[in-house]
């Protein structure tokens, strides 16, 4: 129930802030084609809910190794456009992150989710919904780039 809630007030977010201008003149039609944009503005994606899994790494070098290779994979998913939004969760709640994935179908995601690192070892799973969304947000890895100092895998 909270998760459909929590996908509810995301939409709903989005709609109400693209929606406050009823005037079209600002439409890009190309850029509108160039981000797969429907009439809205909006397009489908696949959002992955991270929980933890069921293996605990007890050995900090090795739970420190695992988070870079999961991080590096993050980045490389981003890189190619297929990732397009991803952090972790900052409460004690059972999700430990999101992901947003540039896909329109489950099966998609998952085989992105597969190349996770932490995920083939079981540290964390994912849970996938086809999310509607603004297009826009592809433009999140571009813009991100310019204000990033240091890489997350700088740790």
């Amino acid at each position: 129930m909270k998760l459909k809630l929590l996908l509810s007030l995301l939409v709903l977010c989005c709609l109400q802030g693209f929606s406050q201008s009823k005037s079209t003149s600002l439409y890009d039609a190309v850029l509108a084609k160039k981000l797969g944009a429907d009439d809205y503005g909006m397009k489908q994606y696949v959002m992955a809910f991270l929980k933890p899994g069921p293996v605990k790494i007890k050995d900090s070098a090795s739970r420190t190794a695992l988070q870079k290779a999961h991080l590096k994979n993050i980045l490389r998913l981003a890189q190619e456009g297929k990732l397009i939004v991803a952090g972790p969760f900052l409460d004690e709640g059972p999700y430990a992150g999101v992901f947003i994935f540039n896909v329109s179908t489950v099966e998609e995601a998952r085989a992105l989710t597969s190349t996770d690192p932490a995920v083939k070892a079981g540290t964390l799973e994912m849970e996938l919904h086809v999310w509607y969304g603004s297009a826009a947000l592809i433009e999140t890895t571009g813009t991100h780039k310019k204000l990033e100092k240091k890489s997350v895998t700088d740790f």
